[in-house]
């Protein structure tokens, strides 16, 4: 068993990139075999079929798996970082440790992507490849081809309110929009079966259509549907060669709204956990373990963001005005637009508002640097990453949006709480 307890390995903190220098306390991804963009390529070597993206993780990571596997099961808990799950596993949560313990596997730090904010990361997920080549680059994202700041997870323009205004309505194709292949029609074309549960209310979702051809899609709304349903499929199908996705975001959404140290969150994944070794570990059959193997990770963690009206770009209009729209990106990870000649005045009024709050970099020498992913990049990736990139240290964060404020847990940066995610995975038989 592979067990590394640092909450904070040291190997991802002094990990650096070229032509790129970040504060001591932000981790760059490490999208060279030990970030989650590696996962699609991961499954794919344990399935014994050729890649999709830009490699799996590495020999460490899958070589206690064993060979022969036939069935991979990943299980995503929304925004579970490594420390939220060493803190829960050692109190409320012990089910997924005692797996660890008692059968061996691997339990093992993982970067998320940048941004580390869940349409990025899920599309990682679906490809294999990062931000930078798929064009998901976060929350919001000034698409050029649309004339438009569009949110790219609930896939409608930024600012629109009620009912109306889906993306759609501009012309916008979810299932054309990625100019890649997806790893349900990769596998499907070497004759492995995908599966995804989650929730009915993004089932369909624009973002979910996005990459989830060929895939057969199972509805799920609560832990003891979603446990049930994934060892019936397991079960009634021993001798198929699959690959099961479950996604889970509770956790995250507590994390938003009532902070990262709530009781709420804890209790959710709690219930989850318990849920799992008494509706699904305990009751799998030896037939349906066979040649089964379960990972459980997370798109990114999260960061206590408590409320400052300070960081509110309403009550900041001088540096509004230096800038050609409002920032978009992630509050966290924010893509700065700025007027000629005004780069070095934006920059100065941060550092003087704000010191010690916010790395500020040129958009594009990041971009280069590799941040967001290495080469080939998205054609329209330089424009959807603004002139600067505002990365934010410890608690802060930049609010723009026309609404208030409610937020207590983010994400998106790249800090350790966001960065450094769980890669569990255990052998079932």
């Amino acid at each position: 068993m592979v067990n590394r307890t640092s909450t904070y390995p040291p190997q991802f903190q002094t990990f650096s990139l070229p032509n790129l220098s970040l504060d001591s306390n932000l981790i760059a991804p490490q999208y060279e075999e030990k970030s989650l963009a590696n996962l699609p390529d991961s499954v794919c070597k344990l399935l014994d079929i050729p890649s999709l993206g830009i490699g799996p993780v590495g020999e460490e990571y899958l070589s206690p798996l064993g060979e022969d596997v036939e069935r991979v099961v990943l299980v995503l808990v929304d925004a579970l970082s490594l420390e939220h799950f060493h803190r829960w596993g050692e109190g409320t949560s012990p089910a997924w440790r005692k797996l660890v313990t008692k059968g061996g596997g691997v339990l093992s730090p993982l970067t998320s992507i940048a941004p580390s904010t869940t349409n990025a990361a899920l599309t990682s997920l679906w490809t294999g490849q990062t931000p930078a080549t798929h064009g998901i680059l976060g929350f919001e994202v000034w698409l050029k081809q649309y004339n438009m700041v569009a949110n790219l997870l609930f896939h409608r323009p930024s600012f629109f309110k009620g009912p109306h205004g889906s993306l759609e309505e501009t012309g916008f194709d979810p299932e054309d929009f990625l100019s890649i292949p997806t790893l349900g029609s990769h596998l499907k074309s070497h004759g492995v079966e995908s599966y995804v549960f989650q929730n009915r209310g993004i089932l369909k979702s624009g973002l979910s259509r996005t990459f989830l051809a060929d895939t057969n899609l199972e509805g799920i709304s609560s832990p003891a549907e979603l446990w049930i349903n994934l060892r019936e499929l397991l079960e009634d199908k021993p001798d198929q060669r699959l690959y099961a996705y479950a996604y889970w975001g509770l956790v995250d959404s507590f994390f938003h709204w009532y902070g990262t140290d709530d009781e709420r969150p804890a209790a959710e994944f709690a219930s989850f956990s318990a849920d799992f070794e008494r509706l699904f570990l305990n009751k799998l059959s030896p037939r349906a373990r066979k040649n089964t193997v379960l990972i459980l990770t997370a798109d990114h963690g999260q960061v206590h963001t408590p409320h400052d009206p300070d960081r509110e770009l309403k009550n900041h209009p001088l540096l509004v005005d230096m800038l050609t729209m409002l920032p978009s990106g992630e509050n966290r990870c924010a893509y700065f637009y700025v007027k000629p000649g005004q780069k070095e005045n934006v920059r100065a009024y941060i550092e003087e508002q704000w010191p010690g709050d916010f790395q500020v970099v040129d958009s594009a020498q990041a971009l280069q640097a590799g941040l967001f992913g290495p080469p080939p990049h998205h054609p329209d990736a330089h424009n959807r990453v603004g002139d600067l990139l505002v990365m934010a240290k410890n608690d802060a964060y930049f609010w723009w949006a026309d609404k208030d404020n409610h937020l207590l847990g983010r994400h998106g940066g790249l800090t350790a709480q966001e960065m450094i995610v769980p890669f569990l995975a255990v052998r079932l038989g």
